[in-house]
């Protein structure tokens, strides 16, 4: 085929604006190309043509990643209302062949993959010199890795936001504004493009030296690699060349530099292995100003000027009116009528020429909202941003294991949606417990998918309450997953046994058994075990064996339901709990605040844990450190408050016992400060005892009443803190205890006096028995 001569029409638009898509699919329509270029990774190629089907439905991206390192990714999201998803749209169904034209992935990775390791070397040298010479005096700003501009320093506003010039110049406050009033409110086609073009040719030159390379290195790549796939296609004989892309890179593209000239910039570049695939997407991510095209604050709006071909102002407010009636606010039909009327005016009073978010916004803020914001954060949520997610054909190349997880979501009827649900399962069903084994699975595969909430509205040991909520960045986790195993199943235990074999410390082993047995994982059971066993016989630290115990007894209490067999974790139990009475004593003695800090935690979460057990021998055993620790001389006055407020509550200790205990370490003798630690250990958390229990109550105020100013001054933080973990009505109450207190000693006080005749009190005596019916004789 003879090489063509003919220069290519360039159309310069914005990634994701329903104005431009608009124009673009009118331009393309006039132009009848017969060869589309598009901004995108020419690795996804391969890929277009299952846009053509019809279980295509966006918003979807394609997903490029490094097969052995998916951590690696970058994602192309595309919307209905996308430039390049119409022109893509309109070249696969009019068979007119489209290509991808940006800088290949494979180089962009690699380079970016090898510009971080050249950083860790540098800052690993840097540490090493300092390490090596910690008296030389720091090096200056200008020789720390920190202070290269070519690697650290903040992208300017200006390479973020070229439009920002243009947007100032017009009046407005930002580049996406000015875009969307000046470009996407207008559909005339062709002519459009010419006018960007001209104002990207003129913008590009006036920051050509205010837009440094170092601040986007392989900008120059990339334009000279869309310059080669122009050449490409002119050389393969195509007239009529359609060319998309950012409006950034119009005037590069537009006039081209010598073949020569791009060569020598695309010479050695760097290349690592890359795969694609489409997922679906999100317009709530596709909000996110991150990634391909930065991302659009109103894609659910933008979706609507897509749609609504006509009315757009009445059918968006009928959208607002019918959402707020969902949620039953007041939301009639003259309040849209209104609403309209106001926005309209609004846009007139602002030289738009029809009107806009903001003016949609103000409308129904001032109309449906009466001024109030939170029923615009509804619709900010629900409408301008949206929560529609995309769906891509079955026949899209995926990883095994993202196959295996999509039958598992089938059979379950556990379909990926990107609004909040709420499940309670039922672990006595079938088909509850089998969504409890995936969802812990994940979990344990770090795709947290679900979330375990543990609200205790339900009880019950069969009863698993989540919140699950699918994101569309899950599925760079599954692929990362993926080399564990091909199924979930298979995954997860390779994972386990990889992380307990590389586990040093108890707890981590214990929380990933619990993990194990709630994700019904019977081949990693054993080899998590053995660490287990391995660690706990050599353990030493009581705090790593307090730690470690919560995990294994939650295991043994609603392990059962899952019908795992649970004797090897019941005798790690049993070692755990006489190992630690034996050590806990002495783990206690000479504590700082810090330290008693850290002992007060795992000291109330194992009582907890022994309470669920319910086993006589630990309970015994248990309360019998307790009553060690509560008499043990020099103890912090934190854990010697909480183990006596243990004691209390189990009935170990009497009313009469608890407020002599008070009493000793509330004495003169005590230092102050230790004395307010002792009450915060023994009142934390519930202020009820001190409400029904009068002697408690004296004892604290008997001993705030000895206080001297100064003390009192010095602890009142101490005490304010041990307050403010009571609940409102609780504090409430004592406020009106103490008040009430005060009355009655003023009423004593006065009943001593010498004014009080009490002869005269006693001659009524005999009236008031006859009136309260107490008198014998009536």
């Amino acid at each position: 085929m003879p090489t063509s001569t003919a220069t290519p029409t360039i159309f310069g638009i914005r990634h994701h604006g329903p104005g431009s898509a608009c124009s673009l699919r009118r331009a393309l329509e006039q132009l009848r190309p017969d060869a589309i270029l598009l901004e995108g990774p020419p690795e996804a190629d391969a890929l277009l043509p299952l846009i053509a089907q019809a279980d295509m439905r966006p918003p979807v991206a394609l997903l490029l990643y490094v097969p052995d390192q998916p951590q690696h990714a970058v994602f192309y999201p595309f919307a209905v209302f996308s430039p390049e998803w119409q022109a893509l749209l309109y070249g696969v169904k009019n068979d007119i062949p489209v290509r991808f034209m940006d800088l290949p992935q494979m180089h962009q990775l690699a380079i970016e993959l090898a510009e971080r390791e050249k950083l860790i070397a540098a800052l690993t040298v840097q540490r090493e010199q300092q390490e090596s010479n910690r008296m030389a005096p720091p090096p200056s700003s200008t020789e720390t890795i920190d202070s290269q501009p070519s690697e650290n320093a903040a992208p300017s506003e200006i390479h973020l936001d070229p439009l920002q010039y243009l947007a100032k110049a017009a009046g407005y406050q930002d580049g996406e504004r000015w875009w969307e009033h000046m470009v996407e409110q207008r559909r005339d086609a062709r002519e459009l493009f010419a006018a960007i073009l001209e104002a990207m040719t003129a913008l590009r030159e006036a920051l050509r030296e205010e837009l440094p390379d170092a601040h986007n290195p392989i900008g120059p790549q990339r334009e000279a690699y869309m310059r080669q796939t122009i050449r490409a296609a002119q050389r393969e004989g195509y007239e009529r060349i359609a060319v998309v892309c950012g409006a950034w890179h119009a005037p590069a593209l537009a006039k081209m530099p010598s073949a020569k000239h791009d060569a020598a910039l695309l010479k050695g570049l760097p290349k690592i292995k890359i795969e694609a695939t489409w997922t679906p997407w999100t317009y709530s991510r596709l909000s996110y100003h991150s990634g391909y095209g930065a991302g659009i604050q109103s894609p659910g709006w933008y979706d609507h000027l897509w749609t609504t071909r006509d009315q757009v102002t009445i059918r968006w407010l009928t959208k607002v009116a019918r959402l707020l009636r969902k949620e039953d606010l007041d939301a009639s039909s003259a309040h849209i009528i209104e609403a309209v009327r106001l926005a309209e005016a609004l846009a007139a009073l602002r030289n738009r020429p029809i009107p806009g978010l903001p003016e949609m916004n103000d409308a129904a803020q001032t109309v449906f909202c009466f001024g109030n914001d939170l029923p615009l954060r509804l619709i900010h949520t629900k409408l301008i941003v949206g929560e529609t997610m995309g769906r891509v054909p079955s026949t899209t190349p995926r990883p095994p294991l993202q196959r295996d997880l999509e039958r598992e979501q089938k059979r379950l009827r556990l379909p990926p949606d990107v609004a909040q649900r709420n499940l309670d399962l039922d672990l006595r069903q079938p088909l509850d417990l089998d969504r409890s084994r995936l969802l812990h699975r994940l979990r344990l595969l770090d795709i947290p998918w679900g979330a375990v909430q543990r609200t205790g509205k339900v009880k019950g040991t069969f009863h698993e309450l989540w919140q699950i909520q699918w994101q569309p960045e899950f599925v760079v986790g599954v692929i990362e997953a993926g080399i564990w195993g091909n199924t979930v199943l298979k995954a997860g235990t390779a994972f386990a046994v990889d992380k307990a074999t590389k586990a040093i410390e108890l707890p981590t082993l214990t929380q990933l058994v619990d993990l194990v047995l709630l994700a019904d994982l019977p081949e990693a059971v054993p080899a998590v075990m053995d660490r287990v066993q391995a660690e706990a016989a050599v353990a030493s630290d009581v705090q790593h064996l307090m730690a470690a115990l919560p995990p294994l007894v939650n295991v043994l209490r609603y392990g059962n339901v899952r019908q795992t067999d649970l004797s090897v974790v019941a005798h790690i139990v049993a070692g755990l709990i006489a190992r630690m009475a034996i050590g806990l004593p002495g783990a206690c003695a000479s504590l700082n605040d810090e330290a008693a800090a850290t002992m007060f935690k795992h000291l109330t979460a194992v009582h907890h844990a022994i309470g669920l057990l319910q086993n006589d021998d630990y309970t015994a055993t248990w309360q019998a450190v307790l009553k060690q620790l509560s008499d043990q001389q020099g103890l912090h006055g934190l854990i010697a408050g909480r183990c006596c407020r243990l004691l209390l509550d189990q009935g170990q200790f009497t009313a009469d016992e608890a407020a002599r205990h008070m009493s000793l370490a509330l004495s003169p003798a005590n230092e102050p400060t230790q004395a307010a630690a002792w009450i915060e250990g023994f009142l934390r958390g519930s202020g009820l005892l001190l409400l029904h229990d009068e002697a408690l109550w004296r004892v604290i105020d008997d001993w705030l009443v000895t206080l001297s100013a100064e003390t009192f001054t010095q602890l009142l933080p101490l005490l304010r803190r041990t307050f403010s973990t009571f609940s409102r009505p609780e504090r409430k109450q004592m406020g009106e205890k103490v008040k009430q207190g005060s009355k009655l000693q003023e009423a004593r006080s006065n009943a001593s006096g010498s004014d009080f005749d009490v002869e005269r009190a006693e001659k009524a005596l005999p009236l008031l028995m006859k009136l309260l019916g107490l008198d014998k004789n009536v």
